[in-house]
């Protein structure tokens, strides 16, 4: 099986076109281990759709599939541009949670940065949750894929690996949840920290990104319309939401290597 490593700012996967194999998920879980596999947070696989350009799935380093991914179909847009699958420079992507769409921006020849219209952000009430005794505040958010979005004082403080993983399996998300940690620098800034569903920490969320701006509009602290710029631990993302909920998120894509992998 020929792949592809590519990562948007550090949130890294395995691309592979083609059909998914029935044994994808022990695929996933042998060949994202850091140590005696390729090292990833999981593979994403692009096919064609019959409904848009393009479609992908997702599947995290536990070998669970996710729905969306914002980082991830970043570098879908860049794969089937950079290796001639597409000329387009607008392109609809089919994922889980419904139809997504790229605007691409090449330059020499291959992509190097791309906007997403991610659809929509729906923030919920805050939500207490008991963890060990003790009550936790989160904000429910969803971007097509389920947020909780927790905001600190101070990043250093957050309780990102104790912390993350017990509500990512708390009953009230029984389908499990990503979980952000988000400070606030200015009203146009976010420093954010995740911990994602079905591969722990990693260095970026793109989803994620898109959640805690949504959080952060609904208390009040960033505004609609306006660009907010997310310091996640592999670089930065701007986000941009509209009255509506509408998102719009733009990042960079890069290639790492090519590499055969034993199916």
């Amino acid at each position: 099986m020929h792949f592809t490593k590519m990562h948007g700012l550090g949130n890294d996967y395995l691309y592979v076109y083609g059909d998914v194999p029935e044994n994808v998920a022990d695929l996933s879980i042998r060949l994202s281990d850091r140590h005696f596999g390729a090292g990833s947070d999981g593979m994403i696989y692009i096919s064609p759709s019959k409904i848009a350009d393009f479609q992908m799935r997702i599947f995290n380093a536990d070998g669970s599939e996710a729905k969306m991914c914002g980082n991830g179909i970043r570098c879908v847009g860049k794969y089937v541009y950079d290796k001639g699958y597409t000329d387009k420079t607008h392109l609809s992507i089919e994922t889980l949670s419904g139809i997504k769409y790229l605007d691409l921006q090449p330059v020499c020849g291959k992509v190097k940065t791309v906007t997403v219209q991610m659809g929509k952000a729906v923030a919920e009430e805050d939500l207490t949750l008991t963890i060990d005794g003790q009550t936790v505040t989160c904000t429910p958010v969803s971007v097509g894929n389920p947020h909780a979005v927790i905001f600190v004082d101070r990043m250093e403080d957050a309780p990102l690996t104790t912390l993350g993983p017990k509500i990512e399996h708390h009953p009230a998300f029984p389908d499990g949840v990503n979980v952000e940690f988000v400070q606030v620098l200015s009203d146009d800034e976010l420093r954010m920290r995740v911990w994602e569903r079905g591969s722990g920490v990693t260095m970026a969320c793109g989803t994620g990104a898109c959640a805690s701006t949504m959080a952060a509009i609904s208390k009040g602290i960033c505004s609609y319309d306006t660009p907010i710029y997310v310091r996640l631990d592999g670089g930065t993302l701007q986000i941009q939401i509209a009255a509506d909920g509408a998102v719009t998120m733009t990042g960079p894509a890069e290639t790492v290597y090519e590499g055969e992998a034993d199916l």
